[in-house]
């Protein structure tokens, strides 16, 4: 397609934008009916109402829900039973989330028009960055995509994570070509179920073509730095396929990359990689991304919520040359909207709700003062009376709110857990700024731990203790990303009540065995996303216990206290925030203990 069409097709999707937010408020009322229109019929929506058409009705009568109330739909319909149940669409994919259920993934149900949505959102992501930085057509992106395995349900229908699917699909695989989304990444590549044969590829492949990158990026800040780290550990072995112009057949085996590569290793390149190799041997990697990508014009992937402790790392990388970008706000449930403004600071990044993607409302949390209160007593077995519910067009400036989603796939009032501030107005739709998971209290990846997981988790591992006659006196975590992958931290104070002895003498608990096996137990009892990316994606490391001195927690709740918190009022945070909470936690450390092996992961 040459520059001149593809100019125009920005165009279109931008004047596309202006139509759907001047109308907003319409856009959602036609939306709504056409979603009660085609799922007329189905069981779900049939149970709560018998005109099943009407927005008013839907209003009055349909609940606020969290997964754990539609999960018998999607599980009998994963079993074999009809879509009918929630969608009068066909269920052609279930879609793995990040987020978890009893310790086990979500299942998104997903109908193939989905897709179509997806790709929209897509296609407005190239016009709105021209906008900011001309000239994205006159080079390359290297942008890290994987994919992950996929199993099917018990009736055959795929389940995958979102982005997988749309690897997968022909709105990728057969798209025209395109100047703007030029990727150094050979679809082989990105599509390889590997992932150390992907990044090993697609990393020789954004070497390779150093001198026409414009832009580099991931999803997640995570993904990212992991590549950063991927990278230092085999420069040497790049750097040598680069100058040998072919690929050292130990290390990639999967055919797809060995076709690919083939065509990217076109003859030895000396020159090149003694350039690289000059770059990679330095001491300091500090602004490493622009000696190796020197045309490069920023990084793009999420940095915001979790994503946001990566950025530090990602600033040392880039030598703080390279603005860091946020394009998209979307989830396995829905795509919600895009960033107008893509280069402004992360900390300010809000998202343009756009009123095509879904049907969107919200559960006022109020003004900042309130939001916290809310979200410490907030749970999701609260019921949420449905005449609390504000819809898209009427949501207020500087208010909080949790995201509720009904889609055309059959989630009805779904709740989706995003804690979201509203920043503005891009003509009459709202802009959001992302503040949190509700009741996430550790991320490193795609794992997202709750309070209640890290209780019962940590409950399994002080029962080790008790032989010991040591008790858990008080606890709280970090998460940690210092080193690349970063892991959990847990602190721990630890009272001995009396010493065990043996015929070797005092048992202690800094002995080799005991707090490595706290370690494991409190692994194998986090939940399966968790596990899954420590023991098949490597995205986040071993997880450590440091034991404090006695008295540390109290030392902690005098230092809330002074700050100006309230002695009736604290409680143990569950997880540490603040720079002089850490500071003090890190002061009294005795010892530290790693897991010393994956937790047991079943795809």
């Amino acid at each position: 397609m040459d520059g001149k069409k593809l100019e125009y097709k920005g165009e279109e999707a931008l004047r596309e934008l202006e139509k759907l937010t001047e109308r907003t408020g319409e856009v959602q009322v036609n939306l709504l009916k056409d979603i009660l229109m085609k799922n007329k019929n189905t069981e779900y929506l049939n149970k709560y109402m018998k005109e099943p058409t009407e927005v008013t009705t839907f209003k009055r009568l349909v609940p606020v829900v969290t997964y754990a109330d539609i999960q018998p739909y999607i599980q009998r319909i994963a079993n074999g039973e009809d879509s009918s149940l929630i969608s009068g669409q066909t269920i052609t994919e279930m879609l793995r989330s990040s987020g978890t259920s009893a310790g086990e993934q979500k299942l998104m149900p997903s109908i193939a028009e989905d897709l179509d949505r997806r790709t929209f959102l897509y296609n407005l992501i190239m016009p709105i960055m021209n906008q900011y930085v001309p000239g994205l057509d006159k080079g390359k992106a290297m942008y890290l995509y994987f994919v992950k395995s996929e199993t099917p349900t018990p009736s055959g229908i795929p389940t995958r994570p979102v982005l997988t699917s749309y690897y997968k699909s022909k709105h990728f695989k057969c798209r025209p070509p395109d100047p703007f989304n030029d990727y150094t990444s050979p679809d082989q590549a990105i599509l390889c179920t590997d992932n150390r044969q992907s990044m090993y590829c697609q990393l020789l492949a954004g070497l390779v073509h150093r001198h026409q990158v414009l832009r580099l990026g991931a999803v997640f800040a995570s993904a990212f730095l992991r590549a950063i780290s991927f990278l230092e550990r085999n420069w040497v072995h790049l750097c040598n396929d680069i100058r040998t112009g072919s690929l050292d057949s130990t290390t990639i085996v999967d055919p797809g990359c060995r076709t690919a590569m083939s065509d990217v290793l076109r003859s030895p390149n000396p020159l090149l990689a003694d350039e690289i190799e000059a770059i990679c041997r330095c001491k300091s990697w500090k602004g490493i991304l622009c000696q190796l990508w020197p045309r490069a014009k920023y990084i793009e992937a999420v940095v915001t919520g979790t994503m946001a402790q990566y950025i530090p790392a990602l600033n040392f990388y880039s030598g703080g040359k390279l603005p860091l970008v946020c394009t998209m706000y979307a989830s396995s449930e829905c795509y919600f909207g895009v960033n107008l403004n893509p280069l402004c600071d992360p900390a300010e990044v809000s998202y343009t709700l756009l009123p095509n993607m879904g049907y969107f409302e919200f559960i006022p949390l109020g003004d900042n003062g309130r939001l916290l209160l809310m979200m410490d007593a907030g749970n999701e077995e609260e019921v949420v009376p449905v005449d609390k519910l504000v819809d898209l067009a009427h949501v207020r400036p500087g208010c909080y709110y949790e995201l509720v989603v009904t889609t055309f796939a059959g989630l009805y009032r779904y709740r989706i857990g995003d804690v979201l501030q509203v920043t503005g107005f891009y003509n009459r739709a709202p802009q959001f700024r992302f503040i949190c998971r509700r009741n996430v209290v550790l991320s490193i990846d795609t794992d997202k731990t709750n309070e209640e997981d890290l209780h019962k988790s940590v409950s399994m591992a002080k029962k080790l203790l008790e032989p010991y006659n040591a008790l858990l006196v008080e606890y709280t975590s970090y998460a940690d990303t210092s080193t690349i992958p970063g892991h959990y931290v847990l602190y721990w104070e630890v009272l001995h009540l009396q010493h065990s002895s043996t015929t070797n003498g005092v048992v202690s608990l800094f002995d080799a065995h005991l707090l490595p096996e706290c370690c494991s137990t409190v692994e194998e009892s986090l939940d399966y996303v968790y596990r899954r990316c420590r023991a098949y994606d490597k995205s986040v490391g071993p997880l450590e216990i440091r034991l404090v001195g006695a008295g540390t927690f109290d030392a902690l709740m005098d230092l809330c206290i002074s700050q100006g918190g309230s002695i009736n009022q604290y409680k143990t945070p569950r997880c540490i925030k603040s720079a002089a909470g850490l500071e003090l936690l890190n002061s009294r450390v005795k010892a530290c203990f790693f897991s010393p092996r994956d937790p047991t992961w079943i795809p």
